[in-house]
């Protein structure tokens, strides 16, 4: 399996958790352990990228997580454009 930055992974979660997900839904979309899952949400609620819901115990992406999302969704596209 190849690295995956701290941003692609932090896409990766914020991917998952559109329109809500659980710990374990977000998890295995992501394809991480639950260490490394445990440390992102943190990390991503901190900077308000990820919403928590208790009430459902559901994580959602923010509206600031869907603009990191197309933003790099772009540079995603820059940096193929420019491979080829």
């Amino acid at each position: 399996m190849k690295y995956r930055s701290r941003t692609e992974l932090a896409s990766s979660i914020l991917e998952a958790a559109n329109g809500g997900a659980t710990k374990t839904k977000i998890m295995y979309k992501a394809f991480l352990s639950y260490a490394q899952l445990k440390e992102y949400l943190n990390f991503l609620s901190a900077n308000g990228l990820i919403d928590y819901d208790s009430a459902t115990q559901t994580f959602r992406t923010s509206e600031k997580g869907h603009r990191f999302l197309k933003l790099y969704s772009q540079m995603d596209d820059l940096s193929i454009t420019a491979k080829s």
